[in-house]
C-alpha cells in the first residue's frame, strides 16, 4: 500500500515517522505548558475552545514554518548548517535548567488566549522546526503527517508525558542522542559533502556515532559541573547560618 510515494508498510517510513514525532514530543512539553497557562483565567467553557482554535493555529503556523525551513534546507550548505544548530539544540535539551512559559500572560479573552497561544508556540517552535525538517529527510507528507499526529498528543498528554519523563529522566538522554543521530544525518546528507560519506560507510557511521557520544557526554559532563557549583554554593551559604542560629540560641 502506498501514499504519497511512500510504502506504508515499511520500516524506512515508520521509522522516520516515529522519530519525527518523538522529537516532538519531547520538545514540545513546554509548549502544552504555555496553552495551559494562556487558557487558564477563562471561564471554563471557553478554555477548551481556546486550546483547540490556539492548538489549530499552531499547527498551521508549525507546518508552514516546517516546510519552509525543508526547501532552505536544500539550499548548499545549509543542511550541515541546521545540523550543526541541531547538534546544539541536542545539547541544550541536556542542561537546560529554566522551563519556557513562566512569563506568559493568561489571556483575559478567547482571543486573546488563542493569540497567546500561537505566538508563544511560534516563538518556543524553532527547536522542533529544525529537528523535524532534518528528520523529514525533505519529505512534506511526512512534515505534516507527523505533526498531525504529535500535536494533538502534546496538548492533551502533555502533563503525562511530563510526569513520564520525570519518572524516568534516561528519556531526554535518549531524546538528545536521537536529535543528535538525526543532526549528524544532516551534515552527511549535505549535498556539498554527500558523495565522500556515501563512498565511506564506516568512516559515515563512525561521524554519527562520535557525534552521538560527544552530545551526551558533554551534557552528563556540564550537569555534573552544574550541581558541582550548587553544591559549594551552599556549603558557603550554609555556615553563616548555622552561625547566625547558634548566637540567637545563646
Amino acid at each position: 500500500m502506498e501514499l504519497f510515494g511512500w510504502d506504508l508498510m515499511s520500516l524506512e517510513f515508520w521509522s522516520i515517522l516515529m522519530t519525527i514525532i518523538f522529537i516532538d514530543l519531547l520538545l514540545a512539553g513546554d509548549n502544552a505548558i504555555v496553552i495551559g497557562l494562556a487558557a487558564r483565567n477563562l471561564p471554563k467553557e471557553m478554555q477548551t475552545k481556546a486550546v483547540i482554535w490556539g492548538t489549530a493555529g499552531a499547527v498551521i503556523i508549525r507546518i508552514v514554518a516546517t516546510m519552509l525551513v525543508v526547501s532552505l534546507l536544500k539550499i548548499p550548505f545549509l543542511l550541515a548548517i541546521g545540523g550543526v544548530l541541531l547538534i546544539w539544540i541536542a545539547y541544550k535539551l541536556l542542561v537546560q535548567e529554566e522551563a519556557h512559559g513562566e512569563n506568559v500572560k493568561p489571556g483575559t479573552t478567547l482571543w486573546a488566549a488563542i493569540r497567546t497561544i500561537v505566538i508563544a508556540d511560534a516563538a518556543m517552535g524553532l527547536d522542533n522546526v529544525i529537528a523535524v525538517a532534518g528528520a523529514a529527510h525533505g519529505d512534506y507528507f511526512l512534515v505534516v503527517l507527523g505533526l498531525l499526529i504529535s500535536i494533538p498528543i502534546v496538548v492533551w498528554g502533555s502533563t503525562l508525558f511530563i510526569k513520564i519523563i520525570e519518572k524516568f529522566p534516561w528519556i531526554i538522554y535518549l531524546g538528545s542522542g536521537v536529535l543528535a543521530y538525526t543532526a549528524a544525518k544532516m551534515i552527511t546528507h549535505e549535498n556539498e559533502f554527500k558523495s565522500y560519506f556515501i563512498s565511506n560507510p564506516v568512516l559515515t557511521w563512525i561521524f554519527i556515532a562520535t557525534m552521538v557520544v560527544l552530545v551526551m557526554v558533554a551534557g552528563v559532563w556540564t550537569n555534573a559541573i552544574n550541581a558541582r557549583r550548587k553544591d559549594e554554593k551552599v556549603k558557603k551559604v550554609a555556615p553563616p547560618l548555622a552561625t547566625k542560629k547558634s548566637r540567637e540560641t545563646h
